[in-house]
């Protein structure tokens, strides 16, 4: 607190405003390789040894989580034919809010012949908590994306409920400068009662969201379609729901469950389909 003419006034807050870069090109020998890195306050980015043709990024925020007034900003950029992974460490938290919103951003540039998955951990929103989030992607012609985004509405374990929260998510991809996807998710009031409802999420509080984005016709977007369909249905059971679309030049995936312990294998073998088998990057198997 500060003292101003006779009045006490409560000190500011402490807001982390981080932001992490990396970038990747294609080496001589035809692998992925470092070509930038930036890293900002509490934004950090690691590259752990891994021995798969893609080079596998990890994203940190050392705060622990974000909350009103808090800023995080993400970019990549993957070169001309690299094949670039990127995943969080842990859960991202949104925290309660004692006033504003947590903002975060992602970048993505993926060049010529080159492949970005983008395959952060679940995103957990608390009581109270608002976050604007968008992520803007970029792509050439013959580049190829996988994508991910998970929300969960409270701890099912530690038996938390979502009464108010403030929720605006962004998804905007674009091929050659064409827009091929666009969706937009907004959350207002109490989370609970609005996912109660049979036209919104049917009692479910974790959802996820999968992209896929490759060359090929409709025909073969329209049999990864049937093997989706066909790998996922055994597993849902209960309010476990999977909805499985092709059109406009990708694949969408949209995923509900109870709780994020159950909604993970599905989209675990969402993902082994849409990346050809290839593992996950290590954080996520730890």
């Amino acid at each position: 607190m500060t003292v101003e003419q006779g009045r006490i006034e409560p000190a500011a807050m402490q807001r982390s405003v981080g932001a992490g870069r990396i970038a990747v090109k294609a080496g001589p020998d035809g692998r992925t390789r470092l070509d930038a890195l930036h890293q900002k306050a509490n934004a950090k980015i690691r590259i752990p040894k891994a021995y798969g043709t893609a080079l596998e990024a990890v994203l940190i925020n050392t705060a622990g989580g974000l909350t009103g007034g808090d800023r995080l900003d993400w970019s990549a950029a993957a070169g001309a034919g690299t094949h670039l992974a990127i995943a969080t460490q842990a859960c991202e938290r949104i925290y309660k809010s004692a006033g504003g919103t947590a903002l975060q951003t992602t970048r993505l540039d993926i060049g010529a012949g080159a492949r970005l998955d983008w395959l952060p951990q679940e995103t957990i929103l608390f009581d109270d908590s608002g976050l604007d989030r968008s992520i803007e992607i970029d792509m050439a012609p013959d580049a190829a994306f996988v994508g991910l985004e998970t929300l969960v509405l409270g701890r099912a374990a530690m038996g938390e409920t979502v009464r108010r929260t403030h929720l605006r998510d962004r998804w905007r991809i674009r091929r050659a400068g064409q827009l091929i996807h666009a969706d937009n998710v907004r959350l207002d009031g109490d989370a609970t009662a609005l996912a109660d409802g049979p036209a919104t999420l049917a009692g479910c509080t974790a959802i996820a969201t999968l992209v896929h984005v490759a060359p090929g016709d409709d025909e073969q977007r329209a049999a990864l379609s049937e093997r989706l369909r066909a790998a996922l249905a055994p597993m849902t059971a209960g309010a476990l729901q999977v909805g499985v679309s092709a059109f406009a030049g990708k694949c969408v995936v949209r995923l509900m469950a109870p709780d994020a312990y159950r909604l993970r294998p599905l989209a675990i073998a969402a993902l082994s389909i849409l990346r050809d088998g290839a593992p996950l990057p290590a954080v996520w198997r730890s």
